[in-house]
């Protein structure tokens, strides 16, 4: 009775905060987005965040505005999420440690701390910026060529490290 109990309490909260809307912030910026996909991200059972895809159309493309709305389970500070943004960008073949090195120069100026129950969204702005929003609104854009597209890799590119949550994100086939 009790698992029972804790799966549709489980399912329940997934419900909530795959309904949550983005915040105003980004709606006044991109209104034209609304909800694609959305997925739960756990590491050895333990939830670490809720991600949700936005879109301007009926499909996610690379080449459109988007945007990636992180609800986090746990708190994660703003030098963590650069780090391992970081990380994660080498293991996707970014070798050019000057670039990588700048690139967290600006996410760290961006990135605040996080606690459980916050989220970050980030945008994909083709062609010119990958901008950020909080809780308190817009935390700032990295304009620097190639980012955004390294960036949202992270999640949304084939060689990414978690292939189910990102075919769970680009609704594809098992």
């Amino acid at each position: 009775m009790r698992v029972a109990a804790a799966f549709v309490l489980a399912q329940a909260a997934i419900a909530w905060a795959a309904s949550q809307p983005l915040p105003a912030a980004v709606g006044a910026d991109f209104p034209a987005l609304v909800e694609f996909s959305q997925a739960r991200f756990r590491f050895l059972l333990v939830h670490l965040y809720d991600a949700s895809l936005w879109t301007s159309a009926a499909r996610w493309a690379p080449g459109d505005v988007f945007a990636l709305d992180i609800r986090y389970a746990r708190g994660v500070s703003g030098r963590q999420l650069a780090a391992r943004s970081i990380e994660e960008m080498r293991r996707q073949g970014h070798a050019d440690e000057a670039l990588l090195a700048r690139w967290e120069r600006a996410m760290l100026r961006v990135f605040p701390d996080v606690a459980p129950g916050e989220r970050l969204v980030g945008v994909n702005v083709p062609g010119l910026e990958a901008r950020f929003y909080g809780a308190r609104g817009f935390l700032g854009a990295i304009d620097e060529p190639g980012f955004a597209r390294a960036f949202f890799d992270i999640w949304l590119d084939e060689r990414t490290s978690q292939p189910g949550l990102r075919r769970e994100l680009l609704k594809l086939p098992r």
